[in-house]
């Protein structure tokens, strides 16, 4: 008979206990996967907006420049 289970034999806990760590490694492995894929998706996307704010910055600096020499004339 089983120690943590005192009605179930060995046999028939350790089958179920294999399954059941089984699926918790599953578990943990999913969730691991899932947090790790939206670390990745926010760093892209602040990575983006920086690029596209700098581009942003830079377009109306341009702009700038182009309106101070058309002034100088």
């Amino acid at each position: 008979r089983c120690l943590h289970y005192p009605n179930r034999y060995c046999c028939d806990k350790s089958g179920n206990e294999q399954e059941e760590v089984a699926l918790q490694n599953a578990s943990k492995q999913i969730v691991q996967t899932a947090i790790l894929q939206a670390v990745q998706q926010v760093s892209q996307e602040s990575q983006q907006k920086e690029k596209r704010a700098k581009g942003s910055e830079s377009l109306q600096l341009e702009r700038g420049e182009l309106t101070k020499k058309h002034e100088k004339k």
